[in-house]
């Protein structure tokens, strides 16, 4: 692993602005692009406040019944970190604009032939 890039320029990049595409269309509620971004696989898992969503299936069917995140949603202490080329973790902070509740998301991207792709994703709230 000492030959592994961490952190190169052009890799934090390209996962920050898939970061940000997929943050404005889950502000959006854009279902089609949030679909996209999840690894289209059994094995996807996104843990979140109260519910253990195992596989992109039930992420989709998920995403077609929760409440849409609100406008006000902010963000902060996002830290990309990459590994080689292919694989990329963001942590981030973020507030919901509605309540004072802070939150805590994490994602484990990793870079397929169709581009970047959340393989595993945890988000709590701190109350």
């Amino acid at each position: 692993m000492s030959d592994l890039a961490i952190n190169s320029p052009d890799c934090v990049a390209s996962v920050r602005n898939t970061f940000e595409t997929y943050e404005k269309a889950l502000i959006d509620n854009n279902l089609a692009i949030l679909d996209g971004y999840f690894w289209n696989s059994e094995f996807t898992v996104r843990f979140g406040v109260a519910e253990n969503l195992y596989g992109a299936e039930a992420i989709k069917a998920y995403r077609r019944h929760c409440q849409p995140i609100g406008p006000g949603r902010t963000l902060h202490g996002t830290i990309v970190t990459t590994f080689g080329d292919s694989f990329a973790t963001v942590s981030t902070q973020f507030h919901d604009g509605e309540t004072d509740d802070q939150g805590r998301q994490m994602q484990t991207w990793v870079r397929f032939a169709d581009g970047w792709k959340v393989v595993a994703a945890h988000v709590s709230v701190m109350r």
